[in-house]
């Protein structure tokens, strides 16, 4: 009895101190790794969420890049970070989750390696085309394909990317085929659509937003669950007909795991308030990306399903790893 109630006061003091903490957290700058290299989309998103954070909080918060490996340098320097909360990483889908679902012998397992803290956007993709294409619809570009099998082609940033992976899942619910020209960077992908020698692309928005606020692309459809702010006249895939589909990239923060809960909560707090901003939300929707906060749970529970849903796609398209 006495060892129970000496056990007891311990854990006691263990939460009183904890929350102790998490009330005086942060007594020194705190680090933002991002995992890839300045001037990319992940850093303009972790650099405006920053700026806008510290201002919100008085927090010094210093970004740190950290490229390399697809993302996963970044990702494993996190997981080996003391994990008192003065360092976290903008974790994103491509090195989260579809990284490790096509590389072999990676740094860092991210799912059992960091703790999730919250989201902080999401990114849906574009499937786009030129203004004179004869493709009107998606609806249109479907019927083609069903009617020539891999003859009609689209562009992507790479294979394996997550709009790689979209236009993937859309061909095994639609039973149609496409096929895939894959370039090295959206860049050569918008070049050669605007040049008629692809006919269509899978791109992000902000990718696609110039050429069709110029007049001289099409959006044929979104692939997020609502149509985009940054493109409110291109319907989403699901309106196209393909009920409840739904495939986006995303952002967050995670931390190494062992990180005090009180810390996950304030963090979580503070990010629950800080993608309310309408500077922030302006900035970012004229790339393309939509500010979104979520809990914990929602975060891990996400995490647990894109992970399934990318390695089912992987495998079902015959996708070799690397």
């Amino acid at each position: 009895m006495k060892f129970a109630r000496i056990l007891a006061l311990l854990l006691a003091a263990a939460v009183v101190a904890g929350a102790a903490y998490g009330q005086s957290y942060p007594t020194k700058p705190i680090r933002l790794i991002v995992p890839f290299p300045p001037g990319g989309g992940t850093d303009f998103v972790a650099r405006q969420f920053a700026t806008k954070l510290a201002e919100q909080t008085g927090w010094t918060i210093v970004v740190d890049n950290k490229a390399g490996a697809s993302g996963m340098i970044g990702l494993a320097e996190a997981a080996r970070a003391n994990p008192d909360g003065y360092d976290i990483v903008m974790g994103q889908a491509d090195n989260m989750i579809i990284a490790p679902a096509m590389q072999k012998n990676q740094p860092v397992d991210p799912i059992k390696e960091l703790t999730p803290i919250s989201l902080v956007a999401t990114s849906p993709f574009l499937f786009m085309t030129t203004v004179d294409s004869k493709f009107k619809s998606l609806n249109d570009v479907v019927a083609a394909a069903k009617a020539n099998p891999g003859k009609v082609t689209y562009g992507t940033a790479g294979t394996g990317n997550y709009t790689h992976l979209a236009m993937e899942l859309l061909q095994q619910e639609g039973n149609f085929k496409l096929e895939q020209v894959p370039y090295k960077g959206a860049a050569p992908a918008m070049t050669d659509l605007m040049g008629g020698h692809i006919a269509m692309a899978a791109l992000s928005i902000a990718s696609g937003m110039p050429g069709i606020r110029g007049g001289k692309l099409r959006g044929l459809a979104v692939t997020s669950a609502k149509r985009s702010p940054a493109l409110p006249d291109v319907p989403t895939v699901a309106e196209s007909g393909f009920k409840d589909f739904e495939a986006i990239g995303w952002l967050g923060i995670l931390a190494p795991n062992g990180i005090p809960p009180a810390v996950v909560a304030r963090l979580g707090a503070e990010i629950a308030k800080v993608v309310q901003n309408p500077d922030l939300q302006k900035a970012l929707i004229a790339s393309g990306v939509e500010t979104r906060s979520s809990s914990q749970a929602e975060f891990v529970a996400m995490l647990k399903n894109d992970t399934a849903k990318v390695r089912k796609i992987v495998e079902s398209a015959g996708i070799k790893t690397e």
